[in-house]
């Protein structure tokens, strides 16, 4: 795993658990504010996993 890959895993579930947090006090901006780290964290994670991909590509070429 690459540092994006971690790091977008690590936002990924901050987030849940800030929405999750927000849904048990019924704070709906910290609903949205978990969901923006959820969606930030998901597309580092792809990010992360698209230079896996590319760098395994050249490792075999």
């Amino acid at each position: 795993m690459n540092k994006n890959q971690v790091k977008g895993a690590l936002k990924d579930i901050a987030g849940k658990v800030q929405e999750k947090a927000g849904k048990l006090v019924g704070n709906k901006k910290q609903q949205v504010k978990g969901l923006g780290k959820q969606i930030s964290g998901k597309a580092e994670k792809a990010y992360g996993d698209a230079k896996k991909v590319v760098k395994d590509a050249n490792k075999h070429s």
